[in-house]
């Protein structure tokens, strides 16, 4: 069972930086692909919508085309935490940002491939 927990949402002002992290504790210390997804207001859970992924070795990474050039993921395997920092940001990023893991090298784009979910964190972005 691999349990995470996110932190670093709140309320931003358009055009700001926020950095979200998500800690994870996994069996064995076993490694772990992980990715953020993010579900817009009035949006239903099959609707969360991918915003990026990092591998097992955090060799790769992978970015929905909306976020490209703003947000960057990394990890940190010393921590067992990833990041999001996340600049520039819009009104239209305002959503609940969830982190997810898979006990794969590299990383998914759909949330269907992600066995693990955090609780979420909230990302309000004032116009």
């Amino acid at each position: 069972q691999v349990r995470l927990v996110e932190s670093g949402g709140g309320l931003v002002q358009a055009g700001g930086s926020l950095r979200l992290s998500c800690s994870a504790s996994t069996p064995n210390g076993n490694g772990v692909a992980m990715g953020w997804f993010r579900q817009a207001p009035g949006k239903e859970r099959e609707e969360r919508e991918f915003v990026a992924a990092i591998s097992w070795s955090g060799g790769e990474e992978y970015y929905a085309d909306s976020v490209k050039g703003r947000f960057t993921i990394s990890r940190d395997d010393a921590e067992n935490t990833i990041y999001l920092q996340m600049n520039s940001l819009k009104p239209e990023d305002t959503a609940v940002y969830y982190c997810a893991a898979v006990p794969t090298v590299a990383g998914a784009s759909r949330a269907d491939e992600y066995d693990y979910w955090g609780q979420g964190t909230q990302v309000t972005v004032s116009s």
